[in-house]
């Protein structure tokens, strides 16, 4: 078995490349998948499963992108209501990369309805799953928001409750070698507390994740809907546009330079104005009323905030 973990820092997200008898499935993929499709034939193997743990909010997904170009099924939980061609999964369905190599999926709604787990079996190890890749529901030092699907008809109360549920009904009750792999690290608003760490085991979250302490179902659903930062405005139009599926990137063409005289014309209309480069640059001169956000760090965020 072969196994990968993306890290893209600057929106503190991970996905991940598995892959067994030249079949490869990816889970949670950036918007640029050519880094996908570059590792797997770099390793003799082609993509066949494409698997999104839920409807990201925090950015633009490109599982749409890879299914188109390779080919590959794509899966999400059955409560996402995604428009394009996907299989809609439910608690234990499978897939099967080899003999001995297979992923079965939890549903675990909490962060969103429509939230699963994915648990990987390697039967040629052991009979007991090795990892589990948890999205948003758990994450290493920390749980996934409950509050980011109020616009969907749901409290961050109900919502809470059902995390409670899926992290007390079938998380905690893997063994605690299994290694936590999520979709986030440190710095993502998607959770309150996540750590640095980009990989745990179910043992070690369950001692040292503040969220996982015992408690009672109530005072969990009061601990995670007390004090919640209010979320990044943008998160619902990228969830809407995970929903739909985005196009392809080659298919967007580039924005065209601007003329002087029409860059200051819609300055003085109102138009926001974002300088990426350097601190150092900007302080040394810049256009009035511009917005400094650097292309190092955290972009993307910052910038759809702001």
């Amino acid at each position: 078995m072969y196994f990968k973990q993306f890290y893209l820092g600057c929106l503190a997200h991970a996905s991940y490349l598995i892959g067994a008898d030249g079949e490869a499935v990816v889970i949670d993929p950036q918007r640029d998948v050519d880094l996908y499709l570059v590792e797997a034939e770099a390793q003799g193997l082609t993509i066949r499963h494409v698997i999104e743990t839920h409807l990201h909010a925090d950015f633009v997904s490109g599982h749409r992108e890879l299914g188109e170009r390779t080919g590959a099924r794509i899966y999400l939980g059955h409560r996402a209501g995604a428009t394009f061609p996907h299989v809609a999964v439910r608690e234990g369905d499978e897939i099967r990369l080899s003999r001995n190599v297979l992923l079965r999926f939890l549903e675990t709604p909490g962060h969103t309805p429509e939230s699963i787990c994915v648990l990987l079996f390697d039967h040629g190890v052991s009979p007991q799953p090795l990892k589990v890749f948890t999205g948003d529901t758990l994450f290493i030092g920390d749980v996934g928001r409950p509050d980011l699907v109020g616009s969907k008809g749901y409290t961050a109360e109900a919502m809470a409750g059902m995390l409670y549920d899926a992290l007390h009904e079938k998380l905690l009750t893997l063994p605690p070698t299994v290694e936590v792999y999520p979709a986030h690290g440190a710095g993502s608003a998607c959770g309150r507390n996540i750590s640095k760490e980009t990989s745990s085991t179910i043992g070690r979250e369950a001692t040292t994740n503040y969220a996982l302490q015992p408690m009672s179902k109530e005072a969990f659903v009061r601990l995670m809907t007390t004090d919640l930062p209010p979320a990044p405005s943008y998160f619902a139009h990228d969830a809407e546009q995970n929903r739909q599926g985005a196009v392809p990137l080659d298919s967007l063409p580039p924005p065209p330079a601007l003329p002087v005289a029409e860059f200051v014309r819609l300055a003085e209309a109102g138009a926001v104005i974002l300088d990426v480069r350097d601190v150092a640059s900007f302080g040394r001169g810049h256009v009035p009323g511009a917005i400094n956000i650097g292309l190092a760090g955290q972009f993307a965020s910052w910038a759809g905030t702001l």
